[in-house]
């Protein structure tokens, strides 16, 4: 079990204390090994026995996984480690992270988390390169190199023991190169969900090819892990931060300046049997491929059916600051800026995610700051907003968020053709101050939801009454029925004496109803 040996030393008290404790997988283990439990102990000789352990003077013995840990460290100074270390910036990860998590939101699909796209990145790297996936092995007392079928990564996990210690395990995503980036996300959830809330199995510690280690989560800048007998390396990654030279620096100058946040990744592998230029080319791949290269994001983007394209890294170019280039450059930029928010205005809509049944994302360059001549760089920029944020000026992140909410989610709005301005302005002032989006008491929700149940309901009823009749069923237009509800009600409170209503055959007698 390598480095969770100590969790599975932990288990293995547990089932020997009481039995019921652990799970049936881990019990099953244990008898399949031929180890019984004992009888269970009564709880004050338990105590002593545990007391008895605790020696003079603040001594205290290790034992269990602390001890474990001990045995697992001594054993890995047997292995001739090197280690490669490369700065790498996340100006893009950042940005395409933060479209992904956008995306989700409106999915009511969760979060992905930098790790989660750097381990993607890592599994797709050592796909093109399985010389880094090898480890060393002895067979009959001779050295071996072995190559594994699939890539079992291991992902490091601080969870927290019963008696409130932490600990670390590493359970593996096992055959993880064959997932695609949807199936990638619910595996790395599920296997940290199972590790935090005590439910993993012996099979998820099985042959681990590598691991990925964060210790950035603490802020640490760089780290230089211990790598487990049975592995071929281990990956840590540091803390995303801007350079330490511009820690004081203001979020405008980092801006003006095209000053990315970095994170450092070392790499420390089993020198027996892979070599330096290997995990320094592994190093290289994981750097362009979180920089956009060989469309890492845009393959991602397809599969979480993400209706927009990535970013890439470019060069931020701009003339020199305080010259009349810079100022002609900025003016252009704005109107480009102006264009840019035209252009959702007008076909915002045509993204907008409208179809119950299936998602065919499309993608329309206009829509697109290349279009534009802007770039990821301009992102943290200040921007006229023509009236988008309710701000005179906003970053151009802001207002792009804005627009996408707006125009390109869950409604689709086409108005921008209509000729009288203040329609126009009305229309669009409304729509861009609540992002199109209604936030509905729960007292509301509960009422659209007994209007749609009662409108299948009725459905169901024709259906089974009347059958063979042509009944012009409501059947995928339900959503009908709670906005007329709504819309009468309004017309109700606002004092309406009458509504005729002129409709289709579709749906009428529900309606009706």
């Amino acid at each position: 079990f390598g480095v969770n040996a100590g969790y599975v030393e932990k288990v293995y008290h547990d089932f020997m204390a009481a039995p019921s404790s652990v799970g049936a997988e881990w019990r099953r283990f244990f008898e399949e090994h031929g180890l019984q439990a004992p009888p269970e102990p009564e709880p004050r000789a338990a105590a002593q026995a545990a007391a008895a352990l605790a020696t003079e003077h603040g001594d205290e013995l290790l034992r269990g996984v602390a001890a474990r840990i001990v045995t697992n460290m001594e054993e890995s100074l047997s292995i001739p480690t090197a280690t490669s270390t490369r700065v790498v910036p996340v100006k893009v990860l950042e940005e395409n992270r933060r479209i992904i998590n956008q995306h989700l939101a409106l999915e009511y699909r969760g979060k992905a988390s930098f790790t989660h796209l750097i381990a993607f990145a890592m599994v797709r790297a050592l796909a093109e390169m399985p010389a880094l996936t090898v480890s060393f092995r002895r067979v009959d007392g001779a050295p071996h190199r072995h190559t594994p079928d699939t890539i079992n990564l291991g992902v490091a996990v601080d969870a927290t023991n019963r008696d409130g210690s932490r600990g670390l395990v590493v359970p593996n995503i096992r055959n993880a190169g064959a997932l695609d980036f949807g199936g990638f996300l619910a595996a790395y959830n599920e296997l940290i969900a199972k590790a935090r809330s005590g439910g993993l199995t012996p099979d998820d510690f099985k042959e681990t090819t590598c691991t990925l280690t964060n210790p950035g989560m603490i802020g640490t800048v760089s780290s230089l892990p211990r790598l487990m007998s049975g592995q071929s390396f281990i990956l840590a990654t540091g803390a995303i931060t801007v350079p330490a030279e511009f820690l004081g620096a203001a979020e405008t100058t980092l801006s003006e300046l095209g000053i990315s946040k970095v994170m450092t990744l070392t790499s420390t592998y089993d020198h027996r049997v892979i070599q330096g230029a290997v995990s320094g080319e592994f190093l290289q791949r994981m750097h362009e491929m979180l920089a956009g290269q060989d469309e890492f994001y845009a393959q991602i983007f397809r599969d979480l059916a993400i209706p927009h394209r990535p970013l890439f890294f470019v060069r931020d170019r701009r003339a020199a600051m305080g010259t009349p280039m810079r100022e002609n450059e900025q003016m252009e930029r704005a109107a480009r800026v102006m264009q840019y928010i035209r252009a959702y205005r007008v076909r915002g809509y045509l993204l907008a995610d409208l179809d119950p049944l299936e998602y065919e994302p499309k993608s329309f360059p206009e829509l697109e700051l290349s279009t534009y001549g802007l770039s990821i760089w301009d992102l943290d920029r200040e921007f006229f907003t023509s009236g988008v944020t309710g701000k005179p000026m906003a970053t151009l992140r802001d207002i792009r968020e804005v627009l996408r909410t707006t125009y390109c989610a869950k409604v689709g709005a086409e108005f921008m053709h209509i000729a009288d301005p203040q329609q126009k302005d009305w229309l669009r002032e409304r729509m861009e101050s609540t992002r199109n989006r209604a936030e509905l008491s729960n007292e509301t929700q509960l009422r659209v939801l007994d209007r749609l149940i009662e409108a299948e309901a009725f459905e169901r009823f024709l259906h089974t009454k009347f059958v063979g009749h042509k009944r012009f069923s409501l059947e995928g237009a339900e959503t009908l029925i709670p906005t007329l509800d709504a819309l009468l009600a309004k017309c109700a409170a606002d004092g309406v004496d009458k509504v005729v209503l002129g409709m289709a055959h579709r749906g009428r007698l529900n309606v009706l109803a």
